[in-house]
């Protein structure tokens, strides 16, 4: 299953390419015939993934709610972020997405786009009835980005919370 934007094709990670991405980019960027040049793997972000690869390990049969999707480029098969959902929908329908870019893609509008698909995606599958996102109280950036695909804001504590519904 791939989700085809305008500009992007958002590709998710098997399992197997999961590791890759923890690994062995370079054998990942082989298979995917892609060039990775999104968030680098390190710190905090290769925990994250660290930790829905494990959990896309016990759960494989719903990896496309805990893997990530990368967003390829499609005219030259560079990685220019990815995406994630942060787990399988809960009892209200709700389904958390995260995403990041490499700093060199910011502000092409490829994040709206790229959130934009897999959100129409989400609201398509069975028990989804919205998509739920967490931003920082100064994550401007990233807020305009929700803006922009129809999410309102819907609590404010430490950080900000948005909804769209389907």
């Amino acid at each position: 299953m791939i989700i085809q934007t305008e500009r992007l094709e958002l590709i998710p990670l098997t399992l197997n390419q999961l590791k890759l991405w923890i690994e062995d980019i370079p054998a990942l960027e082989r298979e995917l015939n892609c060039a990775y040049k999104a968030e680098p793997m390190k710190g905090f972000f290769l925990e994250i993934v660290k930790g829905q690869y494990e959990i896309t390990q016990k759960d494989p049969n719903n990896f496309l709610w805990h893997s990530f999707f990368f967003l390829i480029r499609k005219n030259d098969r560079v990685v220019v972020g990815s995406a994630d959902f942060k787990d399988i929908p809960n009892e209200n329908g709700e389904v958390e997405i995260g995403y990041g870019l490499g700093k060199d893609f910011e502000h092409n509008g490829y994040m709206t786009e790229a959130a934009k698909g897999m959100c129409q995606w989400a609201l398509k599958q069975n028990g989804v009835k919205s998509v739920i996102a967490e931003t920082d109280l100064d994550g401007v950036a990233s807020q305009k980005i929700l803006e922009r695909c129809g999410f309102k804001n819907y609590k404010r504590e430490e950080t900000l919370w948005w909804r769209l519904q389907a």
